[in-house]
C-alpha cells in the first residue's frame, strides 16, 4: 500500500455484536422508536446502503425484555449464517437498530476509521469466503477479526467516503422521489376513480380543488348500477371489452445468460404492483410474435408460490430501459388495449394495483402449493369506465409522472456504474485522492 495507507486487522477497527432472537410476539408491530431487522429486511430497495426500516419495530419496554442493546448507527450489518451469508448482502444502519440472531453487526471505532469509509470497505470482502461449515456455513468473530483492511489518513478517508457517498446519495434521492412520485399517482387514481371525490364535492356544492376543465370531466350526481353506486354517465363494462390478454413464453432454462431478448418475469413485478428493474432476465431460445411485450405493454403476474397473494394479481408497466422489445415469460399475463379502447395502459395498471380490484381479481387464482390465475382472472371482471376525456386527463398526468421515474431509475444505475468502478481501486488505494485535506475542506 502506497504512502501513509496502514494494514490493520478488522479486529482493532471495530467491535463485532451478536443479533437478538426474534420472537414471533413481535411479528408485524408497527409501533416502536427501533427497527428489528431481520435477513430479509436486506434485500429492499435494492442497491441501497443505509436502512432506516424494517417490518418489525420494537419499544424500549421490548428491549428490556429481549435483553437486547441497539446497534448505534454507522453499525455495519450482515447476515452470519445460511445462504444469506452466500449473498453476501451488507447494510449500514441509519438509527438505533436490533437485528436478528442470524445477523451480526460490526460497530466501528469511530476513533480509529470513518463509519462511511469503514461500510465501502468491509463490502469489498466476501465473507463467504471465510465461512466456516458447508451444509449450512457460518461466520465468526475470530475469523472475521483476522481480516486486514488497508487505512489511509484519516482526511483520505473522508474524501473517499464523500466521493462514493454523494453517488449513493443521489441514488437514494432519486429512489425516495421515485417512490413519491408513484404514491402521488396511485393517491390521484383513488381519489378520482375510486372514491370518487369530485364527484361528490361538485355535488355538495364544494370546490373540488382541480382546474375548471378538468373539473368539468367529472359529473356531480351519482347513479345506480350493478357495482353499485357510480357517477353518473359513467358505464359498467369488463376488462375483457377493453383488454387482450396473453400468456407468456414457457421458456427453457438453457436459454437464460447474459444476453438475447429481456425477459420480463415473476421477479419483473413487485409485491403491490409496479415494475421491478432488477429482476429482468435475458434469453436467446425460440418464441414467437404472441410472445412479444413492448414498453406501454401491461403485465400481470399470474403465478405465486402459496396463497398469501402478496404478488399474484399484480401489475406493471413494461419500461422502455430495456428497449422496444421484450418477451413475456409463462409467468406473466401481458395485457394490451383493443383498437379503438378508451381506456388505457396507465389506467388499468393502476386499477388492477387498487386493493378492491386486487382482491377481485386474485380472487380468481386457485392451486395446492403453487397459486395460479386463470385467463378469466383479468377478463371477466367488471370495471368503471371513466369518459374517454378523463381516461386520458389521468394518463397524461400519470405517464409524465412514470416517465421521470423511468429517467431517475436510468440516471442511478449510471451512478451506481460509476460507483461500482470507483470502489475498489478507491478502497485498494490504487487511484488516490489528491489533497484530500483541501478536497474535505471544500467538500465536508
Amino acid at each position: 500500500m502506497a504512502g501513509e495507507w496502514q494494514t490493520v486487522a478488522l479486529g482493532e477497527l471495530c467491535d463485532f455484536r451478536a443479533g437478538t432472537v426474534f420472537k414471533p410476539a413481535l411479528q408485524g408491530k408497527s409501533s416502536g422508536q427501533f427497527p428489528f431487522v431481520k435477513v430479509s429486511d436486506m434485500n429492499l430497495p435494492a442497491n441501497a446502503v443505509r436502512i432506516q426500516d424494517a417490518n418489525n419495530w420494537v419499544s424500549e419496554d421490548d428491549l428490556r425484555e429481549l435483553r437486547a442493546k441497539p446497534l448505534p448507527p454507522g453499525t455495519v450489518v450482515f447476515a452470519k449464517i445460511g445462504e444469506a451469508l452466500r449473498q453476501n448482502r451488507l447494510r449500514q444502519v441509519a438509527r438505533e437498530t436490533i437485528v436478528d440472531n442470524n445477523m451480526m453487526g460490526a460497530v466501528p471505532r469511530v476513533d480509529r476509521i470513518d463509519p462511511r469509509y469503514f461500510y465501502y470497505a468491509l463490502s469489498q470482502f466476501d465473507f463467504s469466503e471465510i465461512a466456516q461449515g458447508t451444509a449450512l456455513p457460518y461466520l465468526t468473530v475470530a475469523s472475521l477479526s483476522a481480516l486486514t483492511l488497508g487505512v489511509p489518513s484519516a482526511n483520505e478517508q473522508r474524501a473517499i467516503a464523500h466521493i462514493l457517498g454523494t453517488l449513493d446519495d443521489k441514488i437514494e434521492l432519486n429512489r425516495r422521489m421515485s417512490e413519491a412520485l408513484e404514491a402521488m399517482a396511485r393517491a390521484l387514481f383513488k381519489s378520482w376513480f375510486v372514491d370518487f371525490d369530485p364527484v361528490r364535492a361538485k355535488m355538495e356544492g364544494r370546490d373540488p380543488g382541480l382546474p375548471q376543465p378538468l373539473a368539468d370531466l367529472f359529473p356531480d350526481s351519482f347513479e345506480d348500477s350493478e357495482l353499485g353506486e357510480i357517477p353518473r354517465a359513467w358505464v359498467v363494462e369488463t376488462l375483457g371489452d377493453h383488454f387482450d390478454a396473453v400468456r407468456g413464453l414457457g421458456y427453457k432454462g438453457s436459454g437464460l445468460g447474459d444476453s438475447g431478448m429481456p425477459l420480463h418475469n415473476l421477479n419483473s413485478v413487485y409485491e403491490g404492483g409496479g415494475y421491478k428493474y432488477e429482476g429482468i432476465k435475458y434469453y436467446a431460445g425460440d418464441y414467437a410474435e404472441r410472445h412479444i411485450v413492448r414498453p406501454g405493454d401491461v403485465i400481470v403476474a399470474n403465478t405465486e408460490q402459496g396463497h398469501e397473494r402478496l404478488l399474484i394479481g399484480y401489475a406493471a408497466i413494461v419500461p422502455r430501459l430495456f428497449g422496444d422489445r421484450g418477451i413475456a415469460s409463462h409467468h406473466i399475463y401481458r395485457l394490451r388495449p383493443k383498437p379503438g379502447g378508451l381506456i388505457t395502459s396507465t389506467f388499468v395498471c393502476h386499477l388492477l394495483n387498487s386493493p378492491k380490484m386486487h382482491d377481485i381479481v386474485s380472487g380468481y387464482a386457485n392451486g395446492t402449493t403453487v397459486n395460479m390465475l386463470p385467463v378469466d382472472g383479468v377478463q371477466k371482471p367488471q370495471i368503471v369506465c371513466p369518459p374517454g376525456p378523463l381516461v386520458m386527463a389521468f394518463d397524461s398526468l400519470a405517464s409524465n409522472a412514470a416517465n421521470r421515474r423511468e429517467e431517475m431509475v436510468s440516471e442511478s444505475r449510471t451512478l451506481a456504474a460509476l460507483r461500482d468502478a470507483l470502489l475498489p481501486k478507491l478502497i485498494s488505494g490504487e487511484l488516490r485522492v489528491r489533497d484530500a485535506e483541501k478536497f474535505i475542506g471544500v467538500n465536508a
